[in-house]
């Protein structure tokens, strides 16, 4: 049974022009052995006739021009249906007759342009050839023959546009997906450059707003410009490796935040001028797949908007790690001030949404009961990257 479910896909697989190829050949050996004469579509009743050089000639047109059906449809179906002709009104009656429904199935599948006028043009085409063998048969065959092999003939052009429509939409299920993919990578991209990149930049301005006013104390501002120099590293060395990650080469797998990566981040946040508590519970678990990052990067969000927008407030930071989830929540007390906070797009609340979801976790980011500003998240822990 497997054998036989692998034989559609093993068909599928191969060329289309190979496969009327192969098929040409094989119609054009059949229909030169000996025993195959006159054993093949008979319309119109006409007496038979011995195999011939012009019975060759009405095989090869039938069978070999199916090759190139795929590149040019129309032109070897206009050489099948001559030989098919030629076969009928001679009297041959050979096994190559079979080419004609081969080669109108290619035709609907494969032309790209006025599909209607050439099946138009096709059934004004039989006629003729209909009455012709009537006339010059034995009158034996009826009318009804004529439309019967019609009928078969539309039938192998309605499968040739069943395949054309099939192809159609598979191309365009691959272009749905294909664009799925490129918008997906875009959003990861844009999520990862905006955790990245407005973190630190976002420190950077608010300690260089700050160095404004320390003039007078030189120490302080040596600090704080040293603050300044730490944070732009660190947005360098983070850009790098994002880089890496969008490299082909490098791999698709999640990247791991540093060592102690919270309390670099709440140290930078120290620096930058606001005051922020940060407190760890429990043991991280020893596989936590994607959590441990997406837990950093809630922080990174959360106490960057609290420099935007709550700057010099007193922030909670308090991380959790429960057997298999994670908790983490971020408070502000909404005492501080946002005056000449760079502006935001609120995309960083939303990536931290989808971050979670993705994970099966619950977040939420609103303002607190007492005032100020809250973040939590509930992320499980364990889940493949």
């Amino acid at each position: 049974m497997i054998v036989l479910r692998r034989v559609p896909e093993s068909w599928r697989r191969i060329d289309a022009g190979l496969r009327y190829l192969g098929a040409g050949v094989l119609l054009f050996a059949a229909s030169l052995v000996p025993a195959f004469h006159t054993h093949g579509t008979d319309l119109g009743g006409l007496p038979g006739r011995p195999f011939d050089v012009l019975a060759l000639v009405a095989v090869a047109l039938q069978c070999l021009p199916l090759a190139g059906v795929v590149r040019w449809p129309v032109v070897c179906f206009a050489l099948v249906s001559l030989g098919f002709a030629v076969d009928q009104l001679r009297g041959y009656h050979t096994l190559a007759g079979t080419g004609l429904p081969i080669a109108l199935v290619g035709l609907a599948s494969h032309l790209r342009w006025h599909r209607r006028a050439t099946a138009l043009a096709f059934s004004a085409a039989y006629v003729p050839l209909a009455v012709a063998l009537h006339q010059l048969g034995s009158g034996a065959e009826a009318p009804s023959g004529f439309a019967l092999f019609y009928l078969a003939l539309a039938l192998a052009w309605g499968i040739g546009a069943g395949l054309r429509s099939s192809r159609a939409r598979e191309a365009e299920r691959r272009r749905r997906v294909a664009e799925d993919t490129r918008t997906a990578e875009r959003t990861r991209i844009a999520r990862e450059l905006h955790d990245v990149v407005t973190h630190h930049v976002t420190a950077m301005v608010v300690q260089a707003e700050a160095a404004r006013y320390l003039s007078a104390a030189p120490d302080r501002l040596d600090q704080t410009l040293t603050a300044v120099s730490d944070t732009g590293r660190r947005a360098i060395s983070d850009l790098r490796h994002l880089l890496d990650l969008l490299n082909p080469d490098h791999g698709t797998g999640a990247r791991t935040p540093p060592v102690g990566g919270l309390r670099t981040l709440v140290e930078q946040t120290r620096r930058a001028g606001q005051r922020v508590e940060f407190t760890e519970e429990g043991t991280p678990a020893e596989s936590a797949g994607s959590a441990d990052l997406v837990a950093y990067r809630v922080v990174q969000e959360a106490l960057t908007n609290a420099l935007k927008y709550a700057r010099g407030s007193r922030t909670s930071v308090q991380v959790r790690h429960c057997g298999r989830e994670i908790t983490v929540e971020v408070g502000t007390d909404g005492s501080g001030s946002r005056a000449g906070s760079p502006g935001g797009s609120g995309r960083g609340l939303a990536g931290l949404r989808e971050r979670v979801d993705v994970l099966g976790g619950d977040f939420h980011a609103g303002p607190h009961t007492g005032g100020g500003f809250v973040v939590r998240a509930r992320i499980p822990a364990g889940n493949a990257s």
